[in-house]
């Protein structure tokens, strides 16, 4: 099992470079605690995301991280011109060392392919035809292609990844039927699905996968990203979690409510009790989230835990917080016996890649653990 962070970077309060800067030292907390990759979304003319240029954000990323995985989940893919999307990748790729994890989509909602004259009836073909053309281009010198709405004639590509043919692949979905499609692109799988969907759709992958001769060593991360709230009781933590899911779920449904239009349920509901026994938001002492965790692991078929710290009106205090305990709590007993580091056994066993911050480090991340 491996645990990364999801994070729609979703407007907070007024100040749009503190917020900023409060999460590039939660990332920095990220790397300490051993999470493997950082991903975040890109929303347009919505509060459920800022920022529109995830690229941006994750060059800012790399420069703070060493270790960390960083990519967007996901590009909605018909919003870019293919040529531009692929130089970005191999920058991204390059600045952050080889760490690019390659998130592609078609987005979340059609108001925002609207923003861009892009026909949302269009979206499917768009999506295709554009991870086509850069999966073919990334890694080649030239690019040639003739499609519906692209044609490339020996256009010249300079820029390379560092990871070939291209960065890890992921695909962001809520469809049950995608399964086989996803299977057969070898694709890494983020879903946004009630834990029991979660597991139908991770058994029919799983189905698919083995269909196609592959190994079952060799089977993509399958992830499911649900917030997280560990506070050191469960009232605080219900709480906390209450409150910032309600101005997260506003942020949600801006583009809807502004078209007059109701929030499709499959995409999320209103009401806080249904979203924490679907699995959505998972929140309490660190004893109860473990719990729970390790109940929605065995029944969602996921190996890849995408947990989401800092949402709605949560302070940075209290999102550093619920992840020192999670990292520290929670973690060590998600992991096979075997994968566990005995060398941190003084203060409790840890994952690979764990390690305990020390009196020794808090003169360079001290606040981040008071």
């Amino acid at each position: 099992m491996k645990f990364a962070v999801f994070d729609h970077l979703d407007r907070s309060g007024p100040d749009l470079g503190r917020q900023y800067e409060d999460r590039l030292r939660l990332i920095e907390l990220y790397e300490w605690a051993g999470f493997h990759a950082y991903h975040v979304a890109e929303h347009h003319g919505t509060p459920l995301g800022s920022a529109p240029s995830p690229g941006l954000f994750l060059a800012a990323v790399a420069q703070r991280t060493t270790t960390l995985r960083l990519g967007p989940l996901a590009y909605p893919l018909g919003l870019y011109h293919p040529l531009r999307l692929m130089e970005e990748i191999c920058m991204l790729d390059v600045m952050s060392g080889g760490r690019l994890e390659l998130g592609v989509g078609r987005g979340a909602s059609p108001y925002e392919a609207e923003f861009f004259g892009v026909e949302p009836s269009t979206a499917q073909e768009r999506f295709d035809e554009i991870l086509e053309i850069v999966l073919k281009g990334l890694g080649a010198g030239r690019l040639d292609h003739a499609g519906k709405f692209f044609t490339f004639k020996n256009v010249p590509l300079v820029m390379q990844p560092v990871q070939r043919p291209h960065p890890p692949l992921w695909h962001v979905t809520r469809s049950l039927e995608s399964a086989d499609r996803l299977a057969s692109l070898g694709c890494n799988i983020a879903l946004a699905m009630p834990t029991h969907d979660a597991g139908k759709f991770t058994a029919r992958y799983r189905a698919a996968w083995a269909a196609l001769g592959r190994a079952p060593e060799e089977m993509p991360f399958l992830g499911n990203t649900r917030n997280v709230v560990v506070l050191d009781s469960d009232r605080d933590a219900v709480a906390a979690a209450r409150r910032a899911f309600h101005v997260w779920y506003d942020s949600m449904v801006h583009l809807w409510r502004a078209n007059g239009v109701e929030l499709p349920r499959q995409v999320s509901t209103p009401d806080f009790d249904e979203a924490v026994d679907q699995g959505y938001i998972v929140a309490g002492s660190p004893a109860k989230v473990r719990d729970r965790m390790l109940r929605d692991q065995f029944v969602s078929g996921i190996n890849y835990s995408i947990c989401r710290f800092a949402c709605g009106d949560l302070s940075f205090e209290e999102s550093a917080r619920s992840v020192r305990l999670f990292a520290r709590e929670v973690m060590p007993a998600l992991m096979p016996e075997d994968d566990k580091d005995p060398a941190h056994s003084a203060i409790g066993t840890l994952a690979p890649g764990l390690r305990w911050i020390g009196a020794e480090d808090l003169s360079e991340v001290g606040f981040l653990f008071r």
